[in-house]
């Protein structure tokens, strides 16, 4: 076109200095991914150079750097002051009459056809040219309207993203990140809206965010327009994608979780710039179910697929969904800035106590702060922000980045892992707990706060100041000994970034943790929901509204636990316990005391096995079973093992193999191995014949050592008497590695006990044992030490 218009789909990442970041990256997308069918709206863009002109014809270039000299951008109030004037006058200053012709014209050409009285509504979006770099995030810092219709309020709109590269936020960040202020110039972006109003937008990621796994797309989405899921306002729907399946055509969906979703951005028919948008409530049920179908998370899955591979890195995306046409669009990709600065060695933050938790919600990064509360309702008050201070909001936006910078964490009323406070946060490094709720209401102004984002995706706000450590691991440092090192892993949310620690796959995954978390209500009273309390059957009904129904709701939630393990551990093996819940726990889940008998000592009975073959109870094996072929079969991830607890008798042992079978869990089929817990007596005793039915044993240490020495294992006055050690116990551990060594099956130990006892680790590595399974907290330090035992002896055999 000309030095002042561009359209979109001529530019592509060659033109940044041209356009900006953001356009020369949606130019980029239109002209190389079309073909791959990636949905980008077509548009045009003002250059750099028009905005050059623009201050340098009009005297505001001189204008702009007289204010801006000498200005101290930590003086909030100086900057409030300095920052105002410049856009007043770049508002108050008339565009160049060849601009403003261009503008019109290009808006011409792309509406021609089009029906004047019910004009396509636009979005006018900023693009600077130190924007959207691999080192450096602008995203955010000038304003975007949407809902822009017809071109007078085009040409008003692009007077007011001129000025918005003069936000005060804008002008800290370019002075934090150590921009020149006129080196950085600013193109406008006027695109087709896609009407996402009537349907709903997000934010993707092609990595993990938190922990930097790289075979994962997260997904956020809510309904509406996509400015409420950024800015933070609501608390969005969560998907996470697995690359690999995803890539063979199989079901990848790793994870769905339900945001609350009470309010969604709508058009407005307001006239006037700024007012063209608003926010209204979301019914309940709405509310309730998720945003997007399965099929349309693994397309936007695949879409971001594309454009990583396109750009080669890490990237952020925003799209939205067309509530009139029904199809996907991408609106914005830039790269990812955060994980793409982190370097091979991992650091551990760990509280060394814990205090009263007086709010949560959603971890971001995995830092612990510590502070006072400053509880701020406006960016009026920054003033009143000190540097080491808790940042207490409803929500953030870029106007609050100068006292975000400051803070020592950071904690939201709204928001997800992709709002505005997440972004900034992880950036900046600052520990961040989104979407709690209720932290302005729940925390006191200078009230002394510990934030762990340490945890898992929960974060917790601790009262009080607490103590807690860095750990660093060098990755790569560690020995090279005869023995395995798994991990023992409770809960799916941090297997990302458990999987960072070295490790040799997962030696215990147990099923009822995924089951407590992930379902929460009794299996049998799932199965007969119609059936229960009135309040029982409301909170049911209530927790499965997502999904078709109660063994979908099951099934599903099971496989997602099961393969977020599963696929973040790949390919080392991940050994699943099928659920080893007592009666006692099994009766505090929702709908649970209806359904277990009443035991002197659970521990002792209804359990395991046992369980699993009982007629009453054979429906709920079933599903457990059914999950875990799903994450196999259809998900391809075959580094599942299947291990079955507490089998008494070979009788137990054939009837389990069988239950299996039947469900299609056939052992050797499609590479399937069951491998049996070790943990009575009579395992060891007659461990060749338990060996024929199963691939192997995982020692339990703890109910072994229970059951040979005849103590109970919790009991306070008999922890004494509670040794792995002891002769008996390693007599048994003996009888059961022996036969698994003979017969060339796999023997593990899932114990504390080796973490504990440097010279039972060290007993059990002579023995040939083939892994040990830790705690992930104590992997690298057992890991070292055990290395050092294997030098030491190599060294004594050379003397």
């Amino acid at each position: 076109m000309t030095t002042n218009i561009l359209w979109l789909s001529d530019l592509g990442l060659d033109d940044i200095g041209k356009v900006g970041g953001k356009n020369a990256s949606l130019g980029e997308l239109i002209h190389n991914l079309g073909a791959a069918g990636v949905n980008v709206p077509e548009g045009f863009a003002t250059t750099a150079d028009a905005f050059r002109s623009f201050l340098a014809q009009t005297g505001l270039e001189d204008r702009i750097a007289a204010t801006l000299l000498g200005l101290d951008s930590s003086d909030t109030l100086a900057l409030a002051r300095a920052g105002r004037t410049i856009r007043e006058d770049i508002i108050a200053t008339p565009l160049p009459d060849d601009l403003e012709s261009e503008i019109r014209g290009a808006y011409a050409t792309l509406t021609e056809g089009e029906d004047p009285a019910d004009p396509v509504s636009w979005a006018v979006r900023s693009s600077a040219t130190a924007e959207d770099l691999p080192d450096a995030s602008f995203a955010g810092q000038q304003e975007t309207f949407l809902n822009i219709r017809g071109i007078d309020q085009i040409l008003q709109a692009v007077h007011e993203v001129f000025a918005s590269l003069y936000n005060d936020r804008a002008i800290s960040y370019r002075v934090h990140h150590g921009f020149a202020h006129l080196d950085v110039a600013l193109s406008v972006g006027i695109q087709r809206m896609v009407r996402s109003d009537l349907a709903s937008s997000g934010v993707m990621f092609t990595i993990d965010t938190e922990s930097g796994f790289s075979n994962a797309v997260l997904i956020t989405s809510a309904y509406g327009l996509g400015e409420g899921v950024v800015q933070g306002a609501v608390n969005p729907d969560e998907f996470v994608v697995y690359k690999p399946a995803l890539n063979a055509g199989r079901p990848a969906i790793l994870k769905r979780t339900v945001g609350e979703k009470a309010t969604k951005m709508i058009y407005t028919k307001s006239k006037h710039v700024g007012r063209t948008v608003e926010f209204v409530p979301v019914t309940p049920p709405e509310a309730r179910r998720f945003s997007l179908t399965d099929a349309e998370i693994e397309e936007l899955a695949r879409y971001a697929v594309s454009i990583e591979k396109h750009y080669g890195r890490p990237m952020d995306i925003e799209w939205a969904k067309d509530g009139i046409d029904g199809r996907l669009y991408i609106v914005q990709a830039r790269p990812e800035t955060v994980v793409a600065r982190r370097t091979g060695r991992t650091e551990r933050f760990v509280l060394g106590e814990r205090g009263t938790v007086v709010t949560e919600g959603r971890a971001i990064g995995h830092k612990i702060g510590a502070g006072p509360a400053r509880v701020l309702s406006s960016i009026e008050d920054m003033h009143e922000f000190n540097p080491g201070d808790v940042l207490v909001a409803d929500m953030t936006d870029p106007d609050w980045e100068p006292v975000m910078k400051m803070a020592s964490a950071i904690i939201t009323n709204r928001g997800g892992r992709t709002c505005h406070a997440a972004i900034i946060a992880r950036e900046l490094g600052v520990p961040a707990v989104v979407g709690t709720g209720d932290a302005t209401s729940a925390l006191i102004d200078g009230q002394q706060l510990t934030v762990s984002c340490g945890e898992g995706e929960t974060g917790y706000v601790y009262e009080g100041t607490l103590d807690y450590s860095i750990e660093y691991t060098d990755l790569g440092d560690l020995p090279e000994i005869p023995t395995s090192v798994m991990m023992n892993v409770g809960t799916p949310e941090q297997a990302f970034n458990f999987a960072q620690t070295p490790n040799d796959g997962i030696g215990l995954a147990r099923l009822e943790f995924i089951i407590n978390r992930q379902i929460g209500i009794h299996p049998k009273a799932l199965l007969d929901v119609d059936d229960q309390a009135p309040e029982v059957a409301k909170e049911i009904r209530k927790r499965i509204a997502p999904y078709a129904g109660a063994r979908d709701f099951f099934v599903k939630r099971v496989a997602e636990g099961v393969s977020t393990l599963a696929a973040a551990f790949a390919p080392g093996p991940v050994i699943v316990r099928m659920s080893d819940f007592k009666s006692n726990e099994y009766a505090n889940l929702v709908g649970g005391d209806r359904y277990e008998p009443d035991e002197e000592n659970p521990m002792l009975g209804f359990r395991g096995a046992s369980r699993y073959v009982s007629p009453g109870f054979r429906e709920c094996f079933d599903l457990e079973c059914q999950a875990l072929k799903f994450v196999r079969d259809e998900m391809g991830l075959t580094n599942v093992k299947i291990m079955i607890p507490f089998v008494r008798t070979i009788a137990e042992a054939e009837a389990v193999i069988a239950a299996l079978a039947e469900n299609g869990l056939v052992r050797g089929q499609n590479g399937l191995q069951v491998v049996m817990m070790c943990e009575v007596p009579s395992n060891a005793v007659l461990a060749h014949e338990f060996l024929n039915h199963f691939d192997g044993f995982s020692i339990g240490s703890n109910d072994l050592t229970q059951l040979t020495l005849g103590v109970d294992r919790d009991s306070a006055e008999m922890a004494r008497v509670f040794d792995e050690r002891d002769p008996a116990v390693l007599k048994m551990l003996s009888m059961a590695i022996e036969a698994c060594v003979s017969r060339g099956k796999y023997v593990g130990i899932c114990g504390q006990g080796p973490s504990d006892h440097p010279d039972f680790a060290e007993w059990l590595m002579s023995q040939g044992i083939s892994s040990i399974s830790l705690n992930p907290d104590t992997v690298v330090e057992t890991w070292q030490r055990l290395g050092r035992m294997e030098a030491a002896k190599r060294e004594a055999a050379l003397v």
